[in-house]
């Protein structure tokens, strides 16, 4: 900003101090004080905004940028697709059509109910009944319970057996 010396500060405040007189200076110095803290945080107000301006304006050149190399790769991909496409297209149509098609496989109603047999027969394999003194060995559960059921079972003090009581 301003070069201001130490000499030149003192000159100031002797002018100021025959001018002014010695009662108003106090009051004055603060109110220049105030002032000076306003310019000061007007100019860093100003200068973030200008960063703030600056970065917004390099964000849009990158943005650009990448938009601009986006499309680029978007173009050579389809003309890269394109070919090997229009390659495979020739590599097909200069095939001889003797080639035998392609036998698909339907199955018939027969078929069909062969394996919806096998397919019962399995099922009741794996959902046939377990004995209870397996599931409960096995810590199976055997019921659907809450939550807070469940909760409740576990909690301190909450066994009371019917029978022992």
């Amino acid at each position: 900003m301003i070069d201001l010396g130490l000499t030149k500060i003192a000159v100031i405040g002797v002018v100021a101090l025959v001018v002014i007189g010695p009662e108003k200076l106090p009051k004055v110095a603060r109110m220049a004080g105030t002032l000076y803290g306003r310019a000061q945080r007007y100019l860093n107000d100003v200068k973030s905004e200008v960063s703030r301006e600056m970065e917004l304006d390099e964000l849009k050149n990158l943005r650009k940028q990448a938009e601009e190399a986006a499309s680029t790769f978007k173009d050579e991909m389809e003309n890269s697709i394109g070919k090997d496409m229009a390659e495979v297209e020739a590599a097909l149509r200069d095939q001889p059509t003797t080639t035998p098609a392609l036998d698909l496989y339907t199955p018939t109603s027969e078929d069909m109910a062969r394996k919806a047999k096998d397919f019962r027969r399995k099922r009741v394999v794996r959902s046939s009944a377990v004995p209870l003194w397996y599931k409960q060995q096995a810590g199976v559960r055997t019921h659907v319970i809450s939550g807070a059921a469940r909760m409740k079972r576990h909690r301190p003090g909450s066994r009371k057996n019917a029978s022992f009581f």
